[in-house]
């Protein structure tokens, strides 16, 4: 494995984030224009490891909305050093990376757009003025992922766009192009994957817990995933995705069943001899 020479840094991630997380909750919980905090991702769930981030959620009250996201550097500074901002212009979530190798994810919402969703089964609430939180993770937790003849329809079109793509990159000898074509394959395959077992899949190109020991894939699947590395060489990219393709058919004959979407096999092959 890597040797890292932050180890020592490293083992101290853990106690760092808990002081960050100290901090904004006693900048952001007293304030009358923030209606509730809470956390989502694994810190949200508990499953936290050294590496994780604070994916920190606010509800700010609507007439004070804007100016919190115009403020939205400034505030993060109280919490610790900041070393470096990503962000959307105009958008309402920052991601702050601090000098302790920590980062917050914060995401800031209206009253009226915090409704039952997957994303909001599991969270750690530490402040709700509005008392509605409690409803809403209820509410969520009763949700169950059906996937439709629609998911299953978008999913395996973007497959067969990836496919066709990647040939067209490798032709032109655009490596990391189909490189990015192919990874693009594998995550949609997970994708696949995880509708397979009713579980909602992660946004497009997050392959957050996908692998590793968190992740909610079988051992045979992180085996299989695994075995579709690649490197910049044509035959091996081509190679690969072939494997990958026969993967999906097997994937796709089972989803299509699940939702009662015609298969057309012949189709599907007539889709894949374009490349293959």
């Amino acid at each position: 494995m890597f040797q890292s020479k932050h180890e020592q840094r490293d083992a101290q991630l853990p106690a760092a984030r808990d002081r960050i997380k100290a901090a904004i909750e006693k900048d952001l919980a007293g304030d009358p224009s923030i209606l509730a905090l809470f956390y989502g991702g694994s810190v949200g769930k508990g499953n936290s490891d050294r590496y994780s981030d604070i994916d920190l959620r606010i509800i700010v009250a609507d007439d004070m909305f804007d100016m919190y996201r115009e403020k939205m550097k400034q505030r993060a500074n109280r919490w610790g050093n900041v070393l470096f901002y990503e962000e959307m212009p105009l958008a309402y979530y920052c991601t702050f990376h601090y000098d302790s190798f920590v980062k917050v994810d914060l995401f800031q919402y209206r009253l009226k757009d915090v409704l039952p969703s997957f994303w909001l089964r599991h969270i750690e609430i530490f402040y709700d003025a509005t008392g509605m939180l409690e409803d809403v993770v209820q509410k969520s937790k009763e949700l169950v992922f059906d996937p439709t003849i629609e998911d299953v329809q978008f999913w395996r079109t973007k497959f067969f766009a990836s496919v066709h793509e990647l040939y067209r990159r490798v032709m032109r000898g655009e490596l990391y192009y189909a490189l990015s074509c192919l990874d693009t394959m594998r995550f949609l395959m997970t994708v696949g994957w995880y509708m397979e077992m009713g579980i909602q899949p992660n946004a497009l190109g997050d392959w957050a817990k996908i692998e590793g020991s968190r992740s909610l894939l079988t051992e045979a699947q992180q085996s299989e995933l695994a075995a579709w590395g690649c490197g910049r060489d044509e035959e091996e990219l081509m190679h690969v995705a072939e494997k990958i393709v026969q993967s999906f058919k097997q994937i796709h004959a089972s989803l299509c069943a699940q939702v009662g979407l015609k298969e057309d096999e012949a189709w599907v092959d007539d889709i894949m001899q374009q490349v293959f």
